[in-house]
């Protein structure tokens, strides 16, 4: 592997430019309202309770700031996985739609090549005058200066927060002081982020800029900056049941849930993660392979597992001090006040267990560069809090996200709270919007479907204001369909429906199925009619692939 000395200037490549430079909310020349500037902040596989404002116990003063002047969604979802989250933030439609995720007999997944009708969302603003800047993690088809983006910093490496192998030649020193590593992901996702609006403040005055900043964190590996983890080292002895119990106490006393505290599941892990005996082998004796008591766990083990969610917690809070200096730098630009911005996390917390990149190296200390560690299902249930299960389920632990959203010049709202229900396919509308413009009827002389998500903007405004009548899931055979507040979900391919009323149960814990034989049917005939005519949508350009079942590059199955 390459050596870099820490001190050493690595060349610049592939940097993005983003920002408007706005004097004031109004343009200069005309005394009209400029339209917002929109910073939307993305991380990944964390969970629905780790920030503060949400009830959690890692320190994220930037992150509750914003939603202290701004608002909160207590019912807003992503897809359950990260790459077909990001597809509906930047096309506006399911991922099942334009092929970046499977259907039944569609490719999809990380494989499948959007249709020509579905544009990203910078190709939509570039008309109304934006730019379009991107610091982060891609995980979409194509690539980001060839779909609308102005400059791109790319950084795809998911085994690896520290000096990342897949973007050796976009790397360059950080803006401030070096870390004992050389390089930390978030804080260079944070640097790449600001040299684009720094950029864009000298070259492009007065125009409107879309920055979208995807950090890797705080996904496994859980590695972290020392001086981040010294802050939680032993904050997490108490276990995971204890911080479940004080999440959900803080939770229902901030209006976030209403219902209890769901039971552990205590036997269900990913299909794909390391058997009990090999993560005692290649990881740690003191690695437990399920969500069981905490009471039940060796001193070894709770040790262990503390230490992993300590390191957790150092990524959140890092990921919120880069935050912090994105804001800075849009107040150094003076746009802070008419910039939208949106804070939310691709997937629920992970229950993964592996052994990948690299490799776990024993002797390392864990979480620095040359550990191979994951949060695990024991505190990714406690990150998750109140809700059932991880990433990768449809349950409402795997697809719950925050959502803050902060916009001074346009919110009057001061820290309340909307439950109005929406997905990720709700950004791209509410930005169109506010910028002024319309969804297209054509595209590359093709009708374009209508579109899957609608404008938050009515909920800005008031509670209520906004938000979808049904809501439609399907991801690794996990099935979920929303209507109102009924909720019909299954687990894998042979899963049974499960049905729940989630006014008073968003908790999952009281299944309902065989009291409403006849909501099930309902509901079940609705999932499978929106899944054919996603299919439908997802062919109509005549370019599908079907789908062999198999991932191209290993020909063992679905991609984990």
């Amino acid at each position: 592997m390459r050596k870099f000395n820490r001190r050493d200037f690595l060349k610049i490549a592939g940097l993005g430019v983003a920002g408007t430079v706005l004097s004031s909310c109004k343009s200069m020349e005309t005394g009209t309202p400029a339209k917002p500037n929109f910073l939307v902040i993305l991380v990944d596989d964390m969970g629905f309770s780790d920030t503060g404002c949400y009830g959690g116990d890692i320190r994220t003063p930037n992150i509750d700031k914003l939603a202290g002047n701004g608002l909160r969604f207590t019912q807003f979802y992503n897809t359950g996985r990260c790459w077909p989250s990001r597809a509906c933030i930047l096309t506006g439609y399911y991922a099942q739609q334009v092929r970046r995720d499977e259907l039944p007999g569609i490719a999809g997944g990380g494989h499948g090549a959007r249709p020509k009708w579905a544009p990203l969302l910078p190709k939509l603003l570039k008309p109304l005058g934006y730019r379009s800047y991107h610091s982060g993690k891609w995980h979409v088809d194509g690539k980001p200066v060839e779909q609308g983006f102005d400059l791109s910093y790319q950084y795809d490496d998911s085994d690896r927060h520290f000096l990342p192998q897949k973007a050796l030649d976009k790397i360059e020193k950080p803006l401030g002081s070096e870390s004992p590593e050389g390089y930390y992901a978030t804080t260079a996702t944070a640097d790449q982020a600001i040299r684009q609006l720094r950029e864009h403040a000298s070259q492009h005055t007065g125009t409107p800029f879309f920055s979208y900043v995807a950090f890797t964190e705080p996904h496994f590996p859980v590695q972290a900056l020392q001086e981040d983890i010294n802050r939680y080292r032993d904050a997490y002895l108490k276990g995971w049941d204890k911080v479940r119990d004080e999440r959900w106490a803080r939770m229902k006393e901030k209006g976030i849930v209403n219902c209890g505290l769901s039971k552990l599941d205590s036997d269900i892990v990913p299909g794909w993660n390391l058997k009990p005996e090999d993560l005692k082998k290649d990881i740690d004796s003191g690695e437990a392979a399920f969500a069981v008591s905490w009471d039940s766990l060796s001193d070894e083990q709770k040790r262990f597992h503390a230490t992993k969610m300590a390191i957790h917690a150092a990524m959140v809070d890092r990921i919120d001090q880069e935050i912090g200096r994105l804001l800075d730098q849009l107040k150094a630009m003076k746009v802070y006040d008419n910039t939208v911005v949106m804070f939310m996390s691709d997937n629920g917390a992970s229950a993964e267990q592996m052994n990948r990149g690299d490799k776990h190296d024993p002797l390392s200390p864990l979480g620095s560069a040359k550990s191979f560690i994951c949060l695990g299902p024991g505190f990714s249930s406690a990150a998750n809090t109140p809700l059932r299960l991880h990433k990768s389920w449809v349950h409402e632990g795997g697809i719950s996200t925050p959502l803050v959203v902060h916009w001074p010049a346009g919110i009057k709202a001061k820290g309340e709270l909307r439950r109005d229900l929406g997905h990720l396919i709700d950004i791209p509308p509410t930005l169109l919007e506010l910028a002024g413009g319309k969804w297209p009827e054509k595209w590359e002389d093709q009708d374009v479907p209508r579109i899957a998500g609608r404008s938050l903007v009515p909920a800005f405004h008031k509670d209520g204001g906004a938000g979808h009548d049904w809501l439609w899931w399907y991801h690794s055979d996990n099935r979920a369909i929303r209507a109102g507040d009924w909720k019909l979900v299954s687990k894998g391919k042979d899963g049974p429906w499960e049905l729940y009323d989630l006014k008073t149960d968003r908790c999952e814990s009281v299944n309902l199925a065989d009291k409403h034989p006849d909501k099930v049917r309902e509901l079940s005939e609705n999932w499978t009619g929106k899944m054919e005519g996603f299919k439908k949508q997802a062919m109509s350009d005549g370019m599908f692939q079907p789908n062999a079942g198999k991932n191209k590059k290993t020909g063992k199955g679905r991609s984990k």
